[in-house]
């Protein structure tokens, strides 16, 4: 029996848009119906590039997509002071919500979001894709193991990419109007991120800014960092940056073991990714050595985590609309708590780095 396809609609065309229309039409319970922007060349053009389906709707505003009654679902890749507009004018004309990330610019603002979202019975779920990869799972269980792992203690990533003079004059996520949260916003996400994830979205009792951030001349975060502490006195550390070479590391220390993995945003290759793993390390008599090593784990899949995500939120969609189910809150209460640490981060920032109590 063929499933079910979540038609999706595709408001604006940036360039992350192209990568998620592939997972799309990769994606066998999914397919793009209709594709909007400000400009309908600009629409046209994207959809014979990007191999849209002949019979997609092709508009030149974001509205005719939302008023589309053919589209089930709508991917978001908006620039973020826009996403507060858009999102919650999706939910209220019944569009499921793919939302790129930072999901807003506060969380004020992501909780009138989800108050429109909840309150029309719309999925909602941001496109951090690395969660959807078979990798995640597999290096959960060993976080889990108390045998192998232990209890967490401390955690440390990194997200960073040396950009060029044109991203730095021209880029959206440089600009003050579009995507004022520069860096932290959009790299910075994803180390926040894995660290919410290692510790199983607990959030940190403080978040305390590093001391050095670089801006742009429009006031743009350019790169930062920032410490959180946890009660039981778990402790993170995190540093992105638009200024320094390509790095994507997650470090996570526990009592009996220790995780590593230098490509957690992105793998280094589509179909397989790894990750390092070490219970009660050593040295050898002489400390020449390490005794045990850590072992390698490789992970394969057919699908790229991106096709995954796509996947998993059609099938949330699709579970509403033909069995009646309710919205699952896991993924706006992951994105929630994600932001609430971003926010800390930039008043700490503000506040000349004075430690930030986070609240609900």
């Amino acid at each position: 029996m063929a499933e079910t396809q979540v038609r999706f609609g595709i408001l604006g065309c940036a360039d992350i848009a192209r990568k998620v229309s592939r997972a799309i039409a990769l994606a066998s319970n999914a397919t793009v119906t209709a594709i909007g922007s400000r400009s309908l060349d600009k629409a046209k053009a994207f959809a014979s590039a990007n191999n849209l389906p002949t019979d997609a709707k092709i508009y030149g505003s974001y509205e005719a997509v939302l008023d589309e009654p053919d589209v089930d679902a709508v991917y978001v890749p908006l620039p973020t002071s826009l996403h507060a507009r858009w999102a919650v004018l999706a939910a209220q004309k019944k569009k499921h919500l793919l939302l790129e990330k930072p999901v807003a610019l506060n969380a004020a603002e992501f909780d009138t979001i989800i108050e429109a979202c909840e309150s029309n019975g719309v999925q909602f779920m941001d496109g951090t894709m690395w969660m959807h990869h078979p990798r995640t799972a597999k290096m959960r269980e060993f976080l889990s193991d108390k045998e192998r792992f232990g209890q967490l203690k401390s955690i440390h990533s990194c997200f960073t990419f040396a950009v060029n003079s044109e991203f730095l004059k021209n880029d959206i996520r440089v600009k003050p109007d579009l995507d004022a949260l520069g860096a932290l916003g959009d790299v910075g996400w994803y180390a926040i991120r894995s660290i919410l994830w290692v510790a199983d979205y607990e959030l940190p009792k403080t978040v305390t800014a590093l001391h050095g951030p670089v801006f742009n001349e429009a006031g743009v975060i350019l790169s930062c960092g920032g410490c959180l502490y946890w009660e039981d006195g778990q402790v993170a550390t995190f540093y992105c940056s638009y200024l320094s070479n390509l790095t994507t590391d997650i470090t996570a220390i526990g009592t009996k073991g220790t995780l590593h993995l230098h490509d957690f945003v992105i793998p280094f290759q589509e179909h397989e990714a790894s990750f390092s793993a070490g219970t009660e390390l050593g040295f050898n008599e002489l400390v020449t050595a390490w005794v045990p090593q850590p072992s390698k784990h490789t992970i394969t899949t057919h699908l790229p985590q991106e096709v995954l995500m796509v996947k998993e939120f059609a099938s949330l969609v699709e579970g509403i609309k033909v069995k009646g189910s309710r919205p699952d809150k896991k993924w706006p209460t992951i994105s929630r708590k994600t932001q609430l640490v971003l926010d800390a981060v930039k008043a700490s920032i503000e506040r000349g780095f004075e430690p930030i109590e986070l609240g609900s």
